[in-house]
């Protein structure tokens, strides 16, 4: 009845706030008229937040809004802070001492880490979502592909599960027969801070995030959880500035990834904004190689046509002019290297968190396969390195490719 988008909601502040005002006309007293509209403020003030959040259909519950507030992805957040080089065997038997199995095979089960940077010097926190396969005894001696998600700005690694709801989402896919595949979920936290927009980059005498999301991250986890090591078995998407994020990654990166969803995403990089109050930062300085460098649309025409990239899949609200726009452009270019590439336009959605919410399960529903089948020839990325110059990069990059169409017959699948 009183959720935060409910029309009784609503309704309720306006008469808190009409009693109040009028208690402030008829009170005798001035003491008592100041009190009333001092009060008065708080009830319009609520009614205003709740009328963005409705535009904007972000919050949809309040215990969404107390998880995201109090810093937690989710209720059912396993904690398991600060396991600086443990070993595989440390974290299982963190997560054999916290997790309730029975709901964890059946759902699922969130992991909150604190993981270290070699190459970055930074330290971040970063929510794993494992499937409920993770936990199965069929699936114990497999590597799961992993798909890196990003967040917008403003906006946290939480966000993905409180306010998308993608675990959820993934959950109820998994078990309901849609032709998704079990793969673990990673949702770092990509700027260090809600009101930070760094858009993932090496930040020119500043943070370095690129490194942090594209290197340190993927060579974390590989030994202390079961997945795969990075290369075309790893995914990698955002929404908004995280769209940004995943593709311009993806083609910095290119051999380290083998798929990028992009929904709402630009292609062009702006000013970075920090502090409070916030100024901007221009996070590549006077380098107008580097701003080139790692802008998408201008990345992906200086490759050799014959250079591997990702695959892509993209993803934007009918409304959103600017961003519909952008991802045709962006689409014809990579078209020109992948004739299969989709475009998945939601009718009348917008720059919001619905359309990313109903883009959500198109998205994993194309890359999780995707990546499953990648998992079956692992590749790591430091076997990738030369795949442009030497014969045995051209051997790789065709077993890449059929992997990728599903072509390879001898292949063993994972257990079901």
């Amino acid at each position: 009845m009183l959720e935060p988008q409910s029309t009784a909601l609503f309704i309720l502040l306006m008469v808190v706030f009409c009693a109040l005002v009028c208690w402030m006309a008829l009170a005798r007293q001035m003491v008592f008229r100041v009190f009333a509209a001092c009060l008065a403020f708080i009830p319009a003030m609520l009614f205003g937040v709740a009328a963005v959040n409705k535009y904007y259909d972000y919050y949809q519950s309040w215990g969404a809004v107390a998880a995201d507030l109090g810093g937690q992805g989710t209720s059912q957040v396993t904690s398991a802070t600060n396991v600086n080089q443990a070993s595989a065997k440390q974290v299982s038997a963190i997560l054999g001492s916290r997790v309730n199995l029975r709901d964890a095979v059946l759902h699922g089960q969130t992991i909150r880490l604190t993981v270290p940077g070699k190459a970055s010097h930074l330290r971040r926190t970063v929510f794993v979502y494992l499937p409920p396969q993770y936990f199965r005894s069929a699936f114990s001696g497999y590597r799961f592909p992993v798909v890196e998600l990003l967040p917008g700005f403003p906006g946290t690694p939480a966000d993905w599960i409180n306010v998308v709801g993608i675990t959820a989402a993934y959950s109820t896919l998994l078990t309901g027969g849609a032709p998704v595949k079990p793969a673990v979920l990673v949702m770092p936290d990509a700027n260090g801070g809600r009101r930070i927009s760094l858009q993932c980059l090496n930040v020119r005498h500043g943070p370095q995030d690129a490194t942090y999301l594209a290197q340190d991250l993927p060579a974390y986890l590989p030994h202390i959880l079961r997945v795969q090591p990075q290369g075309p078995a790893w995914g990698i998407a955002g929404y908004s500035e995280g769209g940004y994020c995943s593709a311009n990654l993806a083609l910095v990166y290119r051999l380290r990834y083998g798929a990028a969803g992009v929904l709402s995403g630009y292609f062009t990089p702006s000013d970075d904004q920090l502090g409070s109050p916030v100024h901007t930062v221009k996070p590549f300085g006077s380098d107008l190689h580097m701003r080139r460098a790692n802008t998408p649309r201008l990345r992906i025409t200086k490759l050799p046509v014959s250079a591997s990239i990702p695959k892509f899949w993209l993803g934007v609200g009918g409304k959103d002019t600017a961003g519909l726009r952008a991802s045709r452009q962006f689409q014809r270019l990579v078209l020109a290297r992948q004739p299969s590439v989709q475009l998945n336009v939601v009718p009348g959605g917008g720059h919001t968190m619905p359309t990313w919410r109903a883009l959500v399960p198109s998205m994993l529903e194309w890359m999780t396969p995707l990546l499953t089948t990648a998992a079956q020839h692992p590749t790591p990325v430091s076997q990738l390195g030369h795949t442009h110059v030497s014969r045995t990069g051209r051997h790789h990059r065709a077993r890449i490719s059929q992997a990728a169409r599903g072509s390879v017959r001898d292949t063993p699948t994972p257990p079901a």
